[in-house]
Formats: structure tokens, C-alpha cells, sequence
């Protein structure tokens, strides 16, 4: 599973021309008013050799304003010999949840889940950016706001039309950034520094879209987003970062 370091540095030479590429094809962005933010659930770990060129990818998109990547670390590459610090046990569950609509229709990492629908397995940058558009342009009908009062923030959700099957309503919380010095495993001798790493989930409830969504939650002190998400991890519907 692991590879030397001749073979390493011409996987990251490849990386870097590729990661280059990708980011010039991305252009400078800026989100206009109404624009839909697209979520990127990247699956990830300190323990995984193919890892750190998706990491870094995510961590150039996470400057865009219209894309929310998210860092998802699991814990099933524990055994290679390094202890994931970021890892959740949630986190595998939900992609076990995800794992049927990829091609190996296994747990793999890396894996992006692009707006909570469709899966990018390893390294294919430009394949990333064409789902990124792909679901800019998805109108799914649901708009968040939210405003600060006091120590509280305000959540209001408006739906154009009322939704199939109940939809999730989550308050994720993360860390903008860490940087971990790997000293045993796949990446051993690595210095990687990860963005948006997940820390925590938060069940805001479920809601049909036949009335407008109203939820007060206490101000966090990390950087967050809520998400609703559609029944049984389907499309996330929309997604607003916390003021």
C-alpha cells in the first residue's frame, strides 16, 4: 500500500501540475447575491497516501466564495500505523451512507461528495470543477438567511414548493485550518495542512418545505454552515455559512 520515495515524488510532481491546471480553469469567482453555495464533503485521512493532493485541492477551492469543502476525517486507516487526531466515528457512518451511488460502491478514500449527490474517487481535479458548476446551477427552490441576535442567530429557510420526503436540517461546525506533522504511516514525514476539518454535527431538525423554517441556536465560537440535506442523503438542498 505504500510506495518509495522515487515513486512519491513523481506522484506529487504530477499533483502539483495538475493542481495548477485545475486552479487556473477555476478562474477568480465572486458569489452575486442568490448565488447557491455548493458543498464538498471530502472523505479523507492523516493515515492515507493518496490523500494529500485532494487536501490541497480542497484547500485552494475553499477560497472561492460560492464552495464550501468540508473535511470529513475517518478512522479506518488507523491500523497503517498513525491515529487519525481529526476523526470522527460519524463521519465513516455517513459515508457508508454515500458509498452505493460510487463506482466501488465501497468505503475509498479520497472521496468528495459533490452537493451531497455525486462522487469524484481520488485525484481528478477538473472533474471536481465540472460538478461545482454543475450544481451552481441546480435551483432546487430553498433559500437560508441568517441573522445575529444577541448571543442567538436566527435561521429563517424559505421552500418554492413543499419537499417529497422531510428533508435534514444540520449545523455543521469546523476548524478553517490545522496543519498535522505525520510522523508514522503512509505519510510519514509529511507536513500537511488541512482545511474546513469537521469537528462536530448538529441535528437542527427535520422540515417538509410546506412552511417557512424558523430556528434559534446559540452563537458558536468555531467557523459552522447549515445544511438540508434531502431524505436519505440525497441533494443538499442549500447551504448557509454562520455569521
Amino acid at each position: 500500500m505504500g510506495m518509495g520515495p522515487i515513486n512519491m515524488m513523481r506522484r506529487f510532481s504530477r499533483f502539483a501540475a495538475g493542481l495548477v491546471f485545475a486552479v487556473m480553469a477555476l478562474g477568480p469567482v465572486v458569489a452575486q447575491a442568490g448565488d447557491r453555495l455548493v458543498v464538498l464533503e471530502l472523505f479523507t485521512s492523516q493515515g492515507c497516501d493518496r490523500c494529500p493532493p485532494v487536501d490541497a485541492l480542497v484547500r485552494e477551492l475553499a477560497t472561492r466564495d460560492d464552495v464550501l469543502p468540508l473535511a470529513l476525517h475517518v478512522d479506518y486507516w488507523d491500523y497503517m500505523g498513525w491515529a487519525d487526531s481529526f476523526a470522527l466515528a460519524h463521519h465513516k457512518v455517513r459515508q457508508m451512507a454515500y458509498a452505493p451511488r460510487t463506482d466501488r460502491g465501497r468505503l475509498f478514500t479520497p472521496l468528495l461528495m459533490v452537493g451531497g449527490l455525486d462522487p469524484v474517487e481520488g485525484y481528478t481535479p477538473m472533474r471536481v470543477v465540472d460538478l461545482i458548476e454543475k450544481h451552481r446551477g441546480v435551483d432546487s427552490g430553498v433559500t437560508l438567511e441568517m441573522t445575529v441576535q444577541g448571543d442567538m442567530v436566527h435561521l429563517v429557510g424559505l421552500a418554492a414548493h413543499p419537499f417529497g420526503q422531510t428533508a435534514r436540517v444540520v449545523m455543521v461546525q469546523f476548524r478553517p485550518q490545522a496543519t498535522v506533522e505525520i510522523t508514522r504511516g503512509q505519510n510519514a514525514g509529511q507536513t500537511v495542512t488541512y482545511t474546513n476539518v469537521v469537528t462536530g454535527w448538529h441535528d437542527l431538525g427535520r422540515w417538509d418545505g410546506h412552511a417557512p423554517l424558523a430556528v434559534d441556536m446559540p452563537r458558536a465560537d468555531e467557523a459552522g454552515a447549515v445544511l438540508v440535506q434531502s431524505a436519505d442523503h440525497g441533494l443538499i438542498l442549500a447551504a448557509a455559512r454562520l455569521p
